[in-house]
């Protein structure tokens, strides 16, 4: 039996509103599953309304998330279906809930990252506001490895919410350069991996993204060097 200390991790820096890194962790999750590799996946978060000093803006992600699901349906995104009020305007509540949930007490890696699972699921494909305290504490009851009760109590406590912040202040060196970027044993370190993509102009003039290629042949790569095997 492997133990949760000798299972390999990767560290992946990311915002639960950003749809790249959402692709990413599909992908590895996805690989990882079909390898039968008994991945942790340690959350760190890259706050985008923290650094840009407001919320990602909706005609942004509307456009990114159509790019990507245009060519890969098999995630079951969707553009947003719910009534215009229960958008999404924080994912700071959902940020802290992950680190929260990192506490052995309440769910450890495993549970954060099942819990990182099920908020994006709910933003991708079935349009719930996840900046709600409720919606995030339905979906915590629906995670295996988590311990609901015990991650609304942390919540009440505040819990969460300084390691996003001093997340925050780590991501604006130069070491992290935006969500996602993933981190591995041997030196391994790859933002936004996979994607080719451009914006062809400034969002907020209009531009729109094209994804050019997607590969997903790097969390194999990635797999093989957390499992020494590269």
């Amino acid at each position: 039996m492997v133990t949760p200390t000798e299972r390999p991790t990767v560290t992946v820096w990311s915002d639960v509103g950003c749809p790249w890194a959402t692709l990413a962790l599909h992908t590895l999750r996805a690989a990882a599953r079909r390898r039968r590799v008994p991945l942790l996946i340690d959350h760190r978060a890259f706050p985008l309304e923290l650094f840009n000093r407001e919320p990602t803006p909706k005609f942004i992600v509307d456009p990114e998330i159509m790019a990507i699901a245009a060519r890969l349906p098999e995630l079951g995104w969707r553009m947003w279906d719910g009534p215009a009020h229960t958008y999404p305007v924080t994912t700071l509540p959902a940020l802290e809930a992950i680190q929260a949930a990192k506490d052995p007490a309440i769910g450890g890696l495993q549970g954060s990252d099942e819990l990182d699972e099920a908020l994006r699921r709910a933003f991708y494909n079935d349009s719930k506001c996840i900046s709600v305290h409720a919606v995030i504490l339905d979906l915590a009851e629906e995670c295996e490895h988590v311990d609901a009760k015990a991650l609304a109590e942390a919540l009440a406590r505040g819990s969460g919410r300084a390691e996003v912040y001093a997340q925050w202040r780590t991501a604006e060196g130069p070491q992290i350069q935006g969500s996602p970027h993933l981190f591995a044993v041997g030196d391994y370190a790859s933002h936004n991996p996979g994607a080719t993509f451009t914006w062809t102009g400034s969002p907020y003039e209009g531009g729109l993204p094209r994804l050019d290629d997607y590969s997903t042949a790097w969390a194999d790569e990635l797999l093989d060097a957390v499992q020494g095997e590269g």
